[in-house]
């Protein structure tokens, strides 16, 4: 394909650690609206032995040297959630396309300073909230937009992961709140970030947020640690459209089932479960008109928009983003999810802190 953009990417482990490799890199060698020019890390070793593992030309260790590069089109930051912001900024500031993981900031504050800015240089940014460009997930939305499930009535969703009070030491940030790396804003941020692309965004929400698990144990050095971050939640809700979410997600220690939503309407019913987080593991969708029977609802292939040889898993989904953000630079048309969506989210997981914290409806509109 000719004019491809080019990519440069921060934060890749030549040993294959991480989500860069894990998800963005192998989307991007096989998608062609996109070419993959430029890796950074932190070192310049690694940056050298990244850019050999992944059989790419140019390797950085200094965000600012990458993003004055003016061949380069997108930065994309698949770094620590901590960090994001010190990415971010340098790449819009220098005018660049961006894609960012989720969540976008630590901190709602630093996630507002990253979404003016962004407004300001208007360039296309991107939310690493995938789930939105997953095929089954995008049918549910044109089922309910074209009316197949009439009235939505209700919402309601679980996810239960199971989880261990076992971490490696590399992990110990994700207990600490402030560092943003935790249960409810990653797994917290996505799903719901379904049901406001699928359904339309929350009016109102009440929730009880928990810390169960106290103690976390380092595995690599036995050390016990205080747990911050919460655990368990129970989220209640009313969509603007009227309809009643109701969410319970928590990370449980044994027998975790996965993702379960399902949607009421006046018309119609639809299920969907996955083993895992949706936006890495498959989608499967049931649904009914009336009170005819649960059946299996086939995907059109038309909202497949990788090609085949993108590997199945977390790459999927990442190539589905950055087919629809190349072609939104290309036609200078709007893109979602951006960082304006970003700061929504935030601003709704702050609000369901807030509910559990003060014990009462925060109104959202």
């Amino acid at each position: 394909m000719a004019n491809k953009l080019k990519l440069g990417l921060v934060g890749a482990d030549a040993d294959g650690r991480g989500w860069g490799p894990a998800a963005h890199i192998p989307a991007l060698h096989e998608i062609e609206q996109i070419e993959l020019v430029a890796l950074c890390t932190s070192r310049p070793e690694s940056a050298a032995a990244a850019a050999e593992a992944f059989g790419v030309d140019r390797a950085y260790h200094n965000v600012n040297e990458l993003v004055a590069q003016p061949d380069i089109d997108i930065v994309s930051a698949v770094v620590n959630i901590p960090s994001h912001y010190e990415v971010v900024m340098p790449a819009l500031n220098a005018g660049k396309h961006v894609y960012c993981e989720w969540p976008l900031g630590a901190s709602l504050a630093e996630t507002e300073e990253m979404a003016a800015l962004a407004h300001a240089k208007d360039v296309v940014t991107a939310i690493g909230l995938q789930g939105r460009h997953d095929p089954s997930l995008t049918y549910i939305k044109e089922l309910c937009d074209e009316g197949w499930l009439g009235d939505i009535h209700s919402v309601q969703m679980t996810f239960l992961g199971t989880s261990t009070p076992d971490r490696p030491s590399r992990a110990e940030y994700e207990r600490e709140v402030h560092r943003g790396a935790h249960l409810m804003t990653i797994i917290g941020g996505h799903t719901l970030d379904y049901v406001a692309y699928c359904f339309g965004s929350l009016a109102e929400v009440s929730a009880r947020v928990t810390t169960r698990v106290k103690k976390l144990r380092m595995v690599d050095t036995g050390e016990m640690v205080d747990a911050e971050a919460a655990d368990n939640v129970l989220i209640n809700g009313v969509l603007t459209n009227g309809a009643l979410l109701s969410y319970q997600l928590s990370a449980v220690p044994f027998h975790g089932d996965g993702w379960r939503m399902a949607v009421y309407g006046s018309k119609g019913t639809i299920i969907a479960t996955a083993q895992g987080l949706p936006q890495i593991t498959p989608i499967k969708l049931v649904g009914a008109q009336g009170d005819e029977p649960l059946v299996e609802l086939p995907i059109p292939e038309r909202l497949r928009l990788v090609p085949a040889s993108v590997p199945s898993g977390p790459p999927q989904n990442v190539g589905q983003a950055y087919v629809r953000m190349a072609e939104a630079i290309q036609e200078g048309e709007p893109f979602a999810p951006s960082f304006e969506d970003a700061l929504e989210a935030h601003k709704l997981l702050d609000a369901i802190q807030q509910s559990s914290d003060e014990g009462r409806v925060i109104k959202l509109v």
